[in-house]
């Protein structure tokens, strides 16, 4: 436990200072409501009304943000596998070659759905 006591340090201040940050803000901020305020902001573009459902989003939208987790994935897991290569051997090098024929597999899918093409 020893160990972790500077990690858990560093995320109390990091809670404590994103909480207190937004108290002070809310409490000493400016309170002057107007309808300009209260409506969508759009970049300066006259929002348009959309339609009940919320319209639809092109599926090329999901893919991306699919294909951008599967690689923060990747990443996530191969960063500890290549720090601790030498003690895992030979089962280690197996196992991350299947997953990232797996990984591989999604890229190949998707790009086979045109999901990396922008028109």
């Amino acid at each position: 436990m020893n160990l972790y006591a500077p990690i858990l340090v560093l995320g109390g201040i990091a809670a404590a200072f994103g909480v207190v940050s937004l108290v002070a803000g809310a409490l000493t901020g400016p309170k002057r409501y107007n309808r300009a305020k209260l409506e969508a902001y759009e970049c300066g573009i006259e929002p348009t009304p959309q339609p009940a459902g919320g319209g639809r989003f092109p599926v090329k939208y999901y893919l991306t943000a699919m294909l951008f987790i599967i690689f923060d994935i990747e990443i996530v897991f191969l960063y500890p596998w290549a720090v601790y290569f030498d003690a895992l051997g030979i089962f280690g090098l197996v196992e991350m070659a299947l997953f990232i024929l797996t990984v591989f597999v999604a890229y190949a899918y998707l790009w086979r759905r045109g999901g990396l093409e922008w028109d």
